[in-house]
């Protein structure tokens, strides 16, 4: 097994065909068909048959190209971890980030960091819970901001901070917070995240906990739901932070009802023993620090906002 038939076995997968898997790659088409039989014949297995002018993949096809990638992955990984010990300001942190961690407390980080590091490379996947577990499982990033991890052991927090669930409705004009009672709640509409949001999950165990069912709407972005229930829509349980800002102005206000609102912590998470590599370990040094890092340059950054900052809760970053 070499590199360059798992590179091209993957290539065949995601084409759909030899001879777009060669153009692709800038081979010939035998050269592609060549690596891919050399392989399926170490392994003893097939992994692709012909179906009409393209490929199908087998059981054993697909089973074997999810670790193909990840095998990938790693090499590309252990290289950009290798290099950056040499210099761990120019190198990359790859970042996944829930809807909320990725829109409303992330930025001010990412900000405050490019400030202090100016060549190093940032890239963030914002989506849902689902998502983000799935993109740190799988090695495509090297921390996750969102809630507390799925239990089974595979990942570990390293830091966390505030997450104030609150349910909120259309406000006034005024910063306001209003004591409201079960009966309240059950008459109105309640907007939800789409299937695979943690905050979904919540509501939903709030409202079985309250023991009511009203009326639920389903949006599958934070930004859609801000609007709706400041138009009157309907009434949302979010995080304060998704929608500190239109509190703030009054377009918004809080209902308070118990066991409302739910105290929650973000979690910045990586794979279980695993290091994290040089650049990463830098950002979360940042996030630690309350995006300013001692040195005044992230002066006005989150933590001097009169927000929380994290805090560590698990082993420090390797140096």
């Amino acid at each position: 097994m070499t590199f360059t038939q798992l590179r091209t076995f993957i290539a065949v997968v995601d084409a759909g065909s030899v001879h777009r898997a060669a153009g692709l790659l800038g081979v010939t088409a035998p050269a592609v068909s060549g690596a891919v039989g050399a392989l399926q014949r170490e392994l003893g297995v097939t992994l692709l048959e012909r179906d009409g002018r393209g490929v199908r993949v087998t059981g054993a096809g697909t089973v074997y190209a999810e670790y193909a990638r990840r095998i990938l992955r790693l090499t590309e990984s252990a290289g950009r971890a290798a290099m950056e010990t040499l210099d761990a300001t120019r190198g990359r942190v790859r970042l996944a980030a829930v809807t909320t961690a990725g829109e409303r407390v992330l930025p001010p980080y990412l900000a405050t960091f490019r400030t202090r590091f100016p060549d190093a490379e940032l890239s963030l996947e914002v989506g849902n819970r689902d998502r983000v577990w799935h993109a740190l499982d799988h090695d495509e990033v090297d921390l996750a901001i969102a809630g507390r991890p799925p239990a089974g052991g595979r990942f570990a927090s390293l830091a966390a901070r505030p997450n104030l669930l609150v349910m909120v409705a259309a406000g006034s004009g005024a910063s306001s917070v209003r004591d409201v009672d079960v009966d309240q709640l059950a008459s109105e509409v309640v907007l939800m995240r789409e299937q695979g949001s943690g905050t979904r999950s919540t509501a939903e165990q709030l409202l079985d906990e309250l023991g009511i069912a009203p009326t639920t709407l389903t949006f599958s972005s934070n930004g859609a739901i801000r609007e709706s229930v400041g138009a009157g829509l309907g009434i949302t349980l979010i995080s304060r932070d998704a929608v500190a800002r239109e509190l703030a102005a009054g377009t918004l206000e809080e209902w308070r009802c118990p066991p409302l609102p739910y105290e929650r912590a973000w979690h910045a998470v990586t794979r279980r023993n695993e290091q994290l590599p040089p650049t990463t370990a830098l950002f979360l040094d940042h996030l630690v620090e309350g995006g300013d890092g001692g040195d005044g340059l992230g002066a006005g950054g989150p933590a001097r906002d009169g927000e929380a900052a994290f805090t560590l809760v698990g082993p420090p970053a390797p140096e």
